[in-house]
């Protein structure tokens, strides 16, 4: 296993961690590396596109309905009625 030393920490990140850790009920140290694991996991994947993130999102919303193609619409301003 390799080692990893970090310099020049803030104190106020390092009582954060703790307390996360404390939360979790584990050291400081397998925080410390639980929070590295997880920053890393999706790496070298593809991220499914906007669209697809979006619909995920709001798929609670009862949105299900497709919209129109914008793409090579010209821009119009919003019209807010009084």
């Amino acid at each position: 296993m390799a080692q990893l030393i970090v310099r020049k920490l803030d104190e106020d990140v390092k009582e954060r961690l703790q307390r996360r850790a404390r939360q979790h009920g584990r050291s400081t140290e397998e925080e410390v590396r639980e929070i590295l694991r997880d920053a890393v996991k999706d790496e070298g994947k593809p991220r499914p596109r906007i669209g697809s993130r979006l619909a995920a999102r709001f798929a609670h919303a009862g949105l299900s309905e497709d919209v129109d193609e914008l793409r090579g619409d010209e821009a119009r301003p919003a019209e807010f009625k009084s």
